[in-house]
C-alpha cells in the first residue's frame, strides 16, 4: 500500500497567511494608540466604526459586516455599551430586533480615533506609488468578490459540497 504524500504549506508564500500577518500587524500598530488614548479593543474600535458609518445595524448585522467572530462583537457591543458609548435601541420595522448606535460620548471617541487610523493610512500607503495604490485596491476588491463568492465550507472526506450563493430564508443550514 502506497503512504500518502505529506503535504506542507510555505507560510511565507501562503497568501491567507501573509493577509493575516499584514492585517494583525496593521491593526496591532493602531490599536496601540486608542488602547492607550481610550482603553479601546481592536473588535471594540471596529464596532464603533462600522456603526458611526452604518447606524442603526444590529450585532449580528456588524458581526456579518465584519466577519468577525459574533461572540467577540457581542462583548465589543457590552463593553461600548457599558462605556456609554453605544446606544440600544427598539428597530422601528421589526419591535424585536435591536438595534445600535454611536452616542454622543461615542462620536467624540471616534472623531479622535478616525484621524490617527487615516494617518496611519496614509503613512502605510507611501510605500506604493499611485498606481500601485490603484492595483492594491483593485486587487483586494477582487480578492474580496472572490472569497465571499467561495465562503462556502470546503468538504472534507465524505461531505457533499453545498451549493454556492445566498441561504433562503427558511433552508436549513
Amino acid at each position: 500500500m502506497k503512504r500518502p504524500r505529506t503535504v506542507t504549506i510555505d507560510l511565507d508564500r501562503f497568501l491567507p497567511y501573509r493577509l493575516s500577518v499584514l492585517t494583525n500587524l496593521v491593526s496591532g500598530t493602531i490599536a496601540d494608540a486608542y488602547r492607550r488614548r481610550f482603553g479601546l479593543s481592536i473588535p471594540e474600535w471596529r464596532v464603533l466604526a462600522v456603526l458611526a458609518r452604518h447606524p442603526g445595524l444590529s450585532a449580528a448585522d456588524v458581526a456579518e459586516r465584519t466577519r468577525m467572530d459574533a461572540v467577540a462583537v457581542s462583548r465589543a457591543v457590552a463593553r461600548l455599551l457599558a462605556a456609554g458609548r453605544l446606544q440600544r435601541s427598539r428597530s422601528r420595522d421589526d419591535r424585536r430586533r435591536s438595534v445600535l448606535s454611536v452616542s454622543a460620548a461615542g462620536r467624540a471617541v471616534y472623531r479622535e480615533v478616525a484621524p490617527l487610523a487615516l494617518g496611519y493610512e496614509e503613512r502605510l500607503l507611501e510605500a506604493l506609488d499611485p498606481a500601485a495604490q490603484g492595483a492594491l485596491d483593485a486587487a483586494v476588491a477582487a480578492l474580496t468578490a472572490r472569497a465571499q463568492m467561495l465562503a462556502e465550507p470546503i468538504p472534507t472526506g465524505g461531505e457533499r459540497p453545498r451549493r454556492a450563493g445566498p441561504r433562503r430564508r427558511n433552508e436549513p443550514r
